[in-house]
């Protein structure tokens, strides 16, 4: 006898039930996410900012004005302001990793907000993926990203931890000393971590690793140029500068208690030119006067890096927040800033504006986006005057670069969702999407510390996304999961199905013209496999368009 036929009667009824019943809603709930926007909005999304405040205005405003007077100066015509749609795309993939859903595109659309992207910037600072996004970008800076000895090692707490502080608004000054002067067990002091990360073999901290980290993470200076030898070329630096920085760290340790400082200890090197070690005293490499005379050598360094007259600090999160938003550092390479200068358009004004601002991160997002610069086309409205490289570099027009690899893989799955992938998805949907986006990344070929250096695409990168499974398993037919089979399924027409393809991969709607050869080639499909494979092409083609893996 068959399970089928020993089964109860009612028990398969009760489960044909609960099949069609699921079906059903899969198809309310996917007409709904495809054709209409949601019929409204929570409380707490609906509280958020709807225009730009006026102390930010004023700040990018004068951000605005410098750009102004530098591309009068170099003889440069800016670019018309971008579409709305362009640039929420542009804030999903700085903050999010991802593009934005149909889903929330709709939603968007629905709002009718006098200032579209400010509304979205708030929604995405209260976000989750925002916090965790960046806190995964800043870690690379401060740890890398190898995992390290399990037993003296917990990357994913101490992004955890970042993200929480990111989250909370936490004042970035505060992250940076708890960073460089942290204390106790890596697991339940995660930023314990930014120390354990350079132990190896059962020594203490690696006092180099360290003073090379707090020199470029936090300080936007390549000092570590200098360990073996004086500066040259013209550099100023000395052997000495960097190994009196290294010797803050030279009296951290780990015991039973976790990492702590030994007064016993002390850091010593041997010098180009000498023939034994010598015992270095802690000093750092500029405005001495910031330094505490007094306490332990970590909060003393941590106290002088944070300092409000040492600039360097907050250029250098300046720097870097503004490569995470143009995927283009003001100032290349981003951790190469030039202590004197000169310094480009708008750096001193916005460094010291966010120190003004008591080192808030979000003030410092808001400010950037809200320029000028972060608004303009990548495009010239007119086809006779492209944009030309010295425009892009003087940013008279948003720099086109290419998408990093976590970006790539992040959006290629959004635009295979109709629905929003977020903290409110089913953890198991989100342990696969994590997986999908780390194998993609370590076959695409991941950099590593976030660099913004422009490279250009590889054939096997090309060959990964034609060929790979990433677009393949994510544009071909799955009625319960993918968004080609769900739209080809739920659009009442094929105009709508081709928009609606448009919107949830290019976050724009298609040209006439575009239009009208997609609409022909899904209405030649006669059956519904047919139509269903001729919606897995148009989709597999989109996300292998060049303009899919690009910033613009």
């Amino acid at each position: 006898m068959n399970s089928v036929s020993s089964t109860p009667s009612w028990l398969l009824w009760l489960r044909n039930a609960v099949i069609l019943g699921a079906l059903a809603l899969g198809v309310c709930w996917g007409v709904a996410e495809l054709l209409a926007p949601p019929l409204q909005v929570s409380g707490s999304i609906s509280r958020l900012s709807k225009v730009t405040p006026p102390d930010v205005q004023l700040a990018a405003a004068k951000v605005d004005a410098e750009f102004a007077k530098d591309w009068a100066q170099k003889q440069l015509q800016p670019v018309a302001r971008a579409d709305d749609l362009t640039i929420v795309r542009r804030l999903s993939l700085a903050l999010t990793g991802s593009i934005p859903s149909l889903e929330e595109i709709r939603m968007l659309e629905a709002l009718k907000q006098p200032d579209l992207p400010q509304w979205w910037l708030s929604r995405l600072l209260s976000d989750r993926r925002t916090s965790n996004y960046l806190a995964e970008r800043l870690a690379r800076v401060y740890v890398g990203i190898e995992n390290g000895q399990l037993l003296i090692y917990r990357r994913r707490r101490l992004v955890e931890w970042l993200s929480d502080a990111i989250q909370q608004n936490r004042p970035y000054d505060q992250i940076a000393r708890s960073l460089i002067d942290s204390h106790g067990i890596w697991t339940t002091n995660p930023e314990v971590n930014f120390v354990s990360v350079t132990r190896e073999n059962n020594k203490g901290p690696d006092e180099v690793k360290l003073a090379a980290k707090v020199s470029r993470a936090f300080l936007g200076v390549r000092i570590d140029c200098v360990q073996c030898h004086d500066g040259k070329l013209g550099s100023t630096w000395k052997q000495t500068d960097f190994h009196q920085l290294a010797a803050f760290f030279g009296q951290a340790d780990f015991s039973l208690n976790g990492l702590r400082d030994d007064p016993k200890l002390s850091y010593k090197v041997r010098y180009l030119g000498q023939t034994e070690e010598a015992k270095v005293s802690p000093l750092v490499p500029w405005k001495p006067e910031l330094l505490p005379a007094k306490g332990e050598p970590r909060a003393r360094l941590a106290a002088w890096v944070t300092a409000k007259e040492n600039k360097a600090f907050a250029r250098s999160i300046v720097n870097r927040m503004w490569a995470l938003l143009f995927n283009r550092p003001l100032v290349s390479p981003v951790d190469e800033i030039p202590l004197d200068g000169p310094f480009p358009p708008g750096m001193e004004l916005l460094a010291d504006d966010f120190t003004a601002h008591r080192y808030d991160l979000h003030r410092l997002i808001r400010v950037i986006v809200s320029t000028r610069a972060f608004q303009m086309s990548s495009q010239s409205a007119d086809p006779g005057h492209p944009v030309t490289t010295a425009a892009e570099n003087a940013w008279a027009a948003f720099p086109v670069t290419r998408l990093r690899p976590e970006q790539m893989a992040g959006s290629v799955i959004q635009a295979a969702s109709l629905s929003t992938i977020d903290s409110d998805t089913h953890v198991l949907f989100r342990i696969k999407r994590d997986l999908d986006v780390a194998n993609f990344v370590k076959r695409y070929g991941d950099s590593g510390e976030d660099n913004f250096e422009d490279s250009g695409g590889t054939i096997p990168q090309r060959l990964l996304l034609m060929n790979g499974n990433m677009i393949t398993n994510n544009t071909s037919g799955n009625p319960f999961i993918n968004a080609s089979t769900r739209i080809s399924m739920l659009a009442p027409d094929t105009a709508s199905a081709v928009e609606a393809a448009y919107l949830s991969i290019f976050t724009r709607r298609p040209t006439p013209a575009e239009a009208r050869h997609f609409t022909g080639f899904l209405a030649s499909a006669r059956s519904l496999q047919a139509r269903s494979n001729a919606m897995s092409d148009l989709y597999w083609t989109l996300m292998n368009a060049t303009e899919f893996s690009w910033n613009h």
